[in-house]
């Protein structure tokens, strides 16, 4: 089923020039999995050949030609998701109902832009005078370099490529070297699909000399990267030396405010399988969580009984609710925030450990904290993993104030049954996205992205074509 990957390049797959590879690990098990290519700075060059020259063919295909491309690649990955889930849940240990779950939303990032192809609207002005039009009008970028994460391997690059596409872009894809297939599998759907050669094209390798090497290029005119706030700053920094568009969707820290009026039991059924999913690894998860001071006891108790319930194993078992973590490295963090928390007083309510019977593979129990003091290590870097800070308030600006501490902005999350209290709170919260008494915020209709270190530009929607395009003032002078 899993099999070794290659480069796809100007429509054909590839190995390496020099046929250089690294190992994909299976964190289940810590065993590999099967091998990527690595690419060459040559093999690099010749996807930004392939890129440029794909770019002239695909921004001048009618739209509606465009359009039936794009939806024809959403049909085939929604007849594949079994297949595409299977691969996701060994290279990611994620659930097969979440990795099911994923690919649906990948098809349906590819189905809005489809859509959005033939909505690109320009601007119509009125002119001052009677022998003058003037209009704007929006055109492609041109070719695209993204970079994509590994907690969601087959959404992610789903909102980028898809995106660019409808804009009438080329693309380079970098997927993370952890969850490679996923997004190969969305790489070989549009292929399928007629995407002409060149239009879309996919690299593994070393992230940091491909990065150096796509974005130095003056090829590229457009970067989106989704990973973490350092990385998001390096890629910003490259940028800037070409001047070049970039959007990015980097890490979060989502604040939860439990207020006293609501049914503090409710919030934790809403809560605790959310913080779970994907093994905590979601950006904008429910991270840090500010419950009333009357309400804290109900909120906690029933939030670690959620937690102790959730059943741990390898994704591709039916049944399983938390898998693996995706690498040693978060799976090390994630026990070091929690030792830091519990020695500054943190009381520990659930998990805490690995779970008894895994020897192998970066398991960790899902881990609920109490009446987390603010200094903790949790409580401002990102968790990025099946840990949930539960801390105390007794006043609105006060826990407006701590929620909005950070450099972090991508999403906040607000339970209150007082529609004045729900509207200041969300007006008030320094982010992106808020959910009020809800958490399932990411879908393909919406914009997605964070203010503040959280990124820039927005992914999904119909905002989220505006970053591959250019609007272009023309002001005509009638002949007489």
């Amino acid at each position: 089923m899993y099999h070794d990957l290659n480069l796809y390049i100007d429509g054909e797959w590839r190995a390496a020039s020099d046929k250089g590879t690294r190992p994909v690990t299976d964190p289940a098990t810590e065993d590999m999995l099967a091998t990527i290519a690595s690419a060459t700075p040559g093999d690099i060059d010749d996807a930004l050949a392939a890129a440029s020259a794909g770019f002239q063919v695909w921004r001048k295909t009618g739209t509606w030609e465009r359009a039936a491309k794009i939806r024809r690649a959403a049909d085939i990955i929604r007849e594949r998701t079994d297949d595409i889930a299977a691969l996701m849940s060994l290279e990611t240990g994620k659930p097969l109902a979440e990795a099911r779950g994923e690919t649906g939303a990948a098809a349906d990032q590819f189905e809005w832009y489809s859509e959005e192809t033939k909505r690109i609207y320009g601007q119509i002005i009125e002119s001052r005078t009677a022998d003058s039009r003037m209009a704007v009008v929006m055109q492609p970028v041109g070719v695209v370099a993204a970079f994509s994460a590994w907690n969601f391997p087959a959404l992610l690059p789903a909102r980028k490529i898809a995106a660019a596409l409808a804009a009438g872009c080329s693309i380079i894809i970098k997927p993370a070297g952890e969850t490679p297939a996923s997004c190969a599998a969305l790489v070989q759907a549009c292929h399928d699909a007629g995407i002409p050669k060149g239009v879309v094209n996919y690299v593994t390798g070393n992230s940091g000399a491909i990065a150096e090497q796509l974005i130095g290029s003056p090829v590229v005119r457009k970067v989106t990267v989704t990973g973490s706030v350092p990385v998001g700053k390096q890629i910003l920094a490259l940028a800037a030396k070409g001047v070049k568009k970039v959007s990015m969707e980097l890490g979060g820290h989502g604040p939860v405010v439990v207020f006293e009026d609501f049914d503090a039991t409710k919030a934790a059924e809403v809560c605790a399988p959310t913080k779970f999913r994907n093994c905590g690894q979601v950006c904008i998860s429910p991270t840090r969580f500010y419950v009333h001071e009357n309400k804290y006891e109900e909120f906690a108790g029933r939030f670690a009984e959620i937690a102790k319930s959730l059943k741990i194993g390898r994704g591709m078992d039916e049944g399983v609710q938390v898998g693996p973590m995706a690498n040693r490295r978060g799976l090390e963090t994630i026990q070091e925030m929690t030792a830091d928390a519990i020695a500054r007083g943190a009381e520990l309510l659930a998990g805490g450990k690995a779970p008894a019977g895994f020897n192998k593979g970066y398991y960790m129990e899902p881990t609920v904290l109490g009446r987390v003091p603010d200094d903790a290590m949790v409580m401002n870097h990102e968790p990025f993993g099946p840990i949930a800070p539960i801390t105390t308030f007794t006043d609105y600006d006060e826990v407006m104030a701590r929620a909005n501490s950070l450099p972090f902005g991508l999403a906040g999350y607000i339970f209150s049954d007082n529609l004045s209290t729900a509207t200041r709170a969300y007006e008030d919260l320094e982010v992106g996205m808020v959910g009020v008494n809800e958490m399932l915020l990411a879908t393909a209709e919406a914009p997605f992205g964070g203010i503040k270190e959280s990124g820039m530009g927005r992914e999904g929607g119909s905002f989220g074509i505006q970053d591959y395009l250019n609007p272009k003032y023309v002001k005509i002078k009638l002949s007489e």
